[in-house]
C-alpha cells in the first residue's frame, strides 16, 4: 500500500517542466535510484521514475558521458545497470574506507571453481571433480552460495539426481560482467596459462 502511494506521488511525466530540464530530471532520478541500489537495477525499475516517452537506453547513455570525469561508471551487469567505482580508485578506497566485509576473500582455488561452474554450468560436484582431478567440499561449495556466487540449477537427468551449480547476477556484478559472455574462452584461459589444454 505504501509503495503505491509514494507511485502516485511521483510525478513521472513531469508535463510543467521544458523538455531540457524534464531530460536532466529523469537523468537525475535514474542516478539516485542507481547510486541507492546495492544490486543491478532493470530497465522496467527505472522506467517508473521517468515519463513514458522516455529511452532508459538513452537516459543510461547520458548518464554514462556523464560520469566520464567521475570516479564511478554506470555498468551493464546482468539484466540492469549499476553505479561501479572504476579500478583505479580501489586502493584509495581500502586505504580510507572500512570495506572489509564486501571484498570477495576468494583464494585462486576458489575463483577457479567459480570459472569452472560459470564456463560449464549447469555442472555438478561430480562434474567439477572430473576438472579438477579431486572432490569439490561441501564447505567450498556452501561459501559461494552463502555468498551469493552461486546457486543451484537443474537437476542431472540420471539416476540419485545429484544438483547442479550455477552462477547468479552476483557473480556477474562481483566480476563487472553483464553477461557470461563476458567470460574468456577456455582457449583464452589456456593461452593466458591459467587452464591446461
Amino acid at each position: 500500500m505504501a509503495r503505491d502511494s509514494l507511485k502516485a506521488e511521483l510525478d513521472r511525466e513531469l508535463a510543467d517542466l521544458p523538455p531540457d530540464l524534464r531530460w536532466h530530471e529523469w537523468l537525475r532520478r535514474c542516478e539516485a535510484v542507481l547510486f541507492a541500489s546495492a544490486s543491478p537495477v532493470a530497465r522496467d525499475d527505472l522506467a517508473r521514475v521517468v515519463g513514458q516517452g522516455a529511452s532508459v537506453d538513452l537516459l543510461i547513455e547520458d548518464l554514462q558521458v556523464g560520469l566520464t570525469d567521475r570516479p564511478y561508471a554506470v555498468l551493464r551487469v546482468g539484466g540492469g545497470w549499476m553505479l561501479r567505482t572504476k579500478p583505479a580508485y580501489a586502493p584509495a578506497i581500502r586505504a580510507a574506507a572500512d570495506v572489509a566485509e564486501q571484498t570477495l576473500n576468494l583464494n585462486e582455488f576458489d575463483i577457479a571453481v567459480l570459472a569452472a561452474i560459470a564456463l560449464h554450468q549447469p555442472i555438478s560436484r561430480d562434474g567439477l571433480k572430473d576438472i579438477f582431478g579431486k572432490e569439490i567440499s561441501r564447505d567450498l561449495i556452501g561459501r559461494l552460495a552463502e555468498r551469493g556466487m552461486i546457486g543451484t540449477g537443474p537437476r542431472e537427468p540420471r539416476r540419485g539426481a545429484p544438483y547442479t551449480f550455477v552462477t547468479t547476477e552476483t557473480f556477474l556484478a562481483a566480476f563487472g560482467m553483464e553477461s557470461l559472455r563476458d567470460m574468456p574462452d577456455p582457449e583464452q584461459l589456456t593461452d593466458a596459462g591459467l587452464s591446461d589444454p
